[in-house]
């Protein structure tokens, strides 16, 4: 991981909590914490002259988009910008697109958005644009008509790359294994299992068989239902990979639970996942990788500064500061838009994982 990737986990580490200031809301919620309206939040906005700024996330109650969240509300209210952050209630694109027009309605400066659907936010995001809102994506990217640009946690290839060498190490070099993902919509998630499909082909991978793509569409019960499908239909299955925190996080526990000789690894949150990792037969996760959703969300929110203010407008080779994280280059993405690349996966194992299960 870049020294300036792991200079601001050390910092979060040290921050602790941070108090929750913004406007933030999942749609059809009654909290009594919205007490201000969307239209009186952006009222405010307007008459104090601060930009608003809005994150969209894939779906409430899931804690990795909830600490993304966490890490745009930090630098927008930081930067002196209102905050806005929005929970859809189903990790759908239906849901989502109902956030994204009233958002429109309200007029913000620029919607951040960690698309549940490749496509098919497409037609509400360049309404969006075309109304001047600068959108970004972050976490997982809609395409590249429906953005400016996208905040990419780490490149596609290294992601692929280092998920598909944990399925090597741990089978032992052969054996059956299988995925298991989050929707199969999600843009970053087939991306990942894209890549991991083609470094399959090189010969060091031949004696592998990948016997299922399984979707836990980032429910934790669906998950594990899948998990526990997989385990009835294939008993000589050696490895699960998820490369999503909600997937893997139900496959450790039943694994865990059912004493299973499968062992796990994918993309997961060091909080939720501290108690499954370990090198043993009484553990179900040898190792993992994630990066920080909280640096995700902070440099998703720089960048969204940096759209408003002019700074960059998305184009390769527009660079800008991401306050202590450092400087960013925008970068030609592999489906013709363009990227911001935060740094690259972070392996937590028996070693390290007591050290990062405390900070998120």
């Amino acid at each position: 991981m870049k020294k300036k990737v792991l200079s601001v986990l050390l910092c979060v580490a040290m921050v602790g909590t941070l108090a929750v200031g913004c406007g933030s809301k999942d749609e059809g919620s009654d909290s009594k914490a919205d007490a201000k309206t969307e239209d009186t939040q952006k009222d405010d906005a307007g008459d104090s002259g601060k930009k608003t700024y809005a994150i969209v996330t894939k779906a409430a109650g899931n804690p990795y988009n909830e600490k993304e969240a966490e890490g745009f509300q930090e630098v927008i209210e930081a930067e002196g910008g209102e905050c806005i952050v929005k929970h859809p209630e189903a990790a759908t694109a239906d849901a989502q697109v109902s956030v994204i027009q009233s958002l429109i309605s309200q007029g913000v400066d620029s919607i951040a958005i960690a698309a549940n659907d490749e496509n098919a936010l497409q037609a509400a995001l360049e309404e969006a644009m075309d109304a001047g809102i600068k959108v970004s994506c972050l976490d997982s990217k809609a395409n590249a008509d429906s953005r400016q640009t996208f905040v990419n946690q780490a490149g596609v290839t290294e992601i692929g790359q280092a998920l598909m060498d944990a399925v090597l190490d741990i089978t032992g070099g052969e054996g059956q294994w299988a995925i298991l993902s989050a929707t199969s919509q999600a843009a970053n998630q087939n991306a990942w299992i894209d890549s991991m499909k083609e470094i399959m082909k090189d010969d060091k991978y031949s004696k592998l068989e990948l016997v299922e793509v399984a979707y836990g569409d980032d429910e934790p019960q669906k998950s594990t239902d899948q998990t526990q499908a997989l385990l009835s239909k294939y008993p000589d299955l050696k490895v699960i990979c998820a490369p999503t925190t909600v997937g893997i996080n139900a496959a450790a526990k039943v694994l865990q639970d059912e004493k299973s000789s499968v062992k796990l690894t994918g993309l997961g949150l060091p909080s939720e996942m501290a108690e499954y990792i370990g090198d043993d037969d009484a553990h179900s996760c040898p190792y993992m990788y994630l990066w920080n959703p909280i640096d995700v969300g902070r440099l998703g929110a720089y960048t969204s500064i940096a759209l408003v203010d002019g700074t960059i407008t998305g184009a390769a080779g527009d660079q800008f500061t991401a306050g202590d994280m450092g400087d960013y280059e925008v970068v030609e993405a592999d489906d013709g838009g363009t990227e911001v690349i935060l740094g690259a996966p972070f392996k937590f194992d028996p070693d390290n994982i007591g050290e990062w299960k405390d900070v998120y």
